[in-house]
């Protein structure tokens, strides 16, 4: 499954024309997994529904802002692209208030989707950590993650939520996370520094955990 197989789009504009042509092009270029809301109640049952990764945003639904107040109750790892007409320029300076990861103007073009689009991937990438538990994809963001535990062939991640547990090396884990912010303590685990509470001659201390640090690896956190 490619990524954009795997991302999910939420296209929340009242011009069916619009929406549907942006739907199209984005199918046209193997985005498959796509929805359409129309008004701002549809829009919100999709975003806890569907849980999209990326909303394309319409700043006037219905002729008022309530793109601008849908984009603050989005779901918590939406990225948002917002669309406007080309004279809302005091609209537009209020949606950029809320940090938008693109923003389109109308008339839409191609190009200009597929940029916002694929700029919109690159920033979750550089923030998020992605794995298949059973079936599902699940998406953290770097800083849900406390620390990560070899265990034979598969590896324990503990986050603030919950534990996972998925059939990786630890050395495949470690060169999918970012090296400025997780470090190995041990050659079994890997820790979040930005979690890190204490530290003491043998271990490093994450939410009351105790987790052990070599030696070896104790440079890391001075």
């Amino acid at each position: 499954m490619t990524k954009e197989q795997n991302i999910k789009i939420l296209i929340v504009e009242d011009e069916v024309i619009i929406a549907e042509y942006i739907a199209e092009l984005l199918q046209d270029e193997h985005f498959s997994n796509i929805k359409i809301a129309k008004n701002k109640e549809i829009a919100l049952t999709e975003m806890t529904s569907f849980l999209p990764d990326i909303i394309l945003m319409d700043i006037n639904l219905k002729g008022v802002n309530s793109g601008i107040e849908l984009s603050k109750v989005k779901n918590k790892n939406a990225t948002v692209i917002f669309i406007t007409g080309q004279h809302d320029f005091a609209l537009m300076s209020e949606a950029l208030k809320t940090n938008p990861d693109a923003y389109l103007t109308k008339p839409i073009k191609k190009v200009d989707v597929l940029a916002a689009i694929r700029l919109a991937m690159q920033k979750k990438q550089s923030k998020n950590f992605q794995f298949k538990d059973g079936y599902d994809l699940v998406t953290l963001e770097f800083f849900d993650i406390r620390f990560v535990v070899a265990d034979g062939n598969y590896v324990n991640i503990h986050t603030t939520s919950k534990k996972y547990t998925i059939r990786q090396s630890l050395l495949a884990i470690a060169e999918s996370l970012p090296s400025d912010i997780f470090k190995q303590s041990h050659r079994s685990y890997i820790v979040n520094k930005i979690k890190v509470e204490r530290i003491t001659p043998n271990s490093v201390i994450i939410n009351g955990t105790e987790i052990p640090l070599s030696r070896s690896y104790a440079k890391h956190f001075k």
